[in-house]
């Protein structure tokens, strides 16, 4: 059989990249698929039948408010922890490419956290605010650590952004080493024969020519912050009075726990045009600039 036939062509597909297929379609695009359908009826999630009510779900999501809210917090919440969690993956990832003695060592180090289930993750950074650091700043007469933090509204979304960059740095740190590896060192080294400290090399140099690793990580952590679901289960429960609950976990209460599957599916399909203009976008303008070496 001549390989550059069009037979020829669609069985190597169907050989290689048709089972991935396959699974694509039946993971995803057809659960996405079904839960556009949902959102224009009112099934309870029970009843057999899913009464057609056209455009009703989608005016409910306008109008909760409760939902609004916890997309705004979602907002802060994402912004913060975006901007931390890069910053700390950088330096990082600096730190270890500079040369340091078992630096391979910190590398595996500091990916771990990424290793451990959210939920997981989540009651032990709750036993961590709300035994541990308590013990100790009553033990040390400091009055920050003597309460838990999850207890206030301000402290819980705080704690909040805390695991999340913990959880997150260490596997966005890879992509910034990979990111500093790529940079030719005769760039480097050029640029400090020229006068240059070896700040400024890194800076005027390394940086601009990472802009791809910069554009991916951004992208990966505003998408994983916006649908953050996990942590905010385990560690705050959406507590005190429903002052930390984020978007994704608000979309589950409705569908869920309220039974209101056409409007938690309206909600959340409402979640994922929001997180994918930010995230398109965010890619678009960062591949615009990108640097070539």
């Amino acid at each position: 059989m001549k390989r550059n036939t069009m037979s020829y062509k669609v069985k190597q597909f169907l050989m290689f990249a048709g089972p991935a297929t396959v699974l694509f379609f039946a993971v995803v695009i057809l659960p996405f698929v079904y839960g556009l359908y949902l959102t224009f009826t009112s099934w309870d999630g029970i009843s057999k039948t899913k009464p057609f009510v056209g455009l009703a779900n989608y005016l409910a999501a306008f109008k909760d408010a409760a939902y609004w809210q916890a997309l705004g917090r979602t907002f802060i919440y994402s912004a913060i922890a975006v901007i931390l969690v890069n910053v700390v993956a950088f330096l990082l990832a600096y730190l270890v490419t500079s040369g340091i003695k078992g630096q391979n060592f910190f590398r595996a180090g500091f990916f771990v956290p990424n290793l451990i289930g959210g939920i997981v993750l989540g009651y032990v950074w709750k036993f961590v605010f709300n035994r541990a650091l308590v013990s100790v700043g009553q033990a040390l007469s400091i009055g920050a650590l003597s309460t838990s933090w999850l207890a206030t509204t301000n402290g819980a979304m705080l704690c909040l952004i805390i695991v999340s960059v913990w959880q997150y740095a260490g596997y966005m740190m890879l992509i910034y080493v990979a990111g500093f590896m790529s940079v030719p060192k005769s760039l480097m080294e050029a640029a400090q024969i020229d006068g240059c400290t070896k700040s400024q090399a890194t800076w005027n140099v390394t940086v601009p020519l990472m802009r791809a690793s910069f554009v991916q990580c951004l992208f990966l952590t505003i998408t994983r912050c916006f649908m953050v679901y996990d942590v905010n289960l385990s560690l705050t429960k959406g507590e005190p009075f429903n002052s930390s609950v984020m978007a994704a976990m608000h979309v589950y209460n409705q569908a869920f726990t309220y039974k209101n599957y056409g409007t938690g599916q309206a909600e959340a399909l409402i979640l994922f045009v929001v997180c994918a203009i930010v995230g398109v976008t965010q890619v678009y303008i960062g591949k615009k600039g990108e640097v070539e070496a």
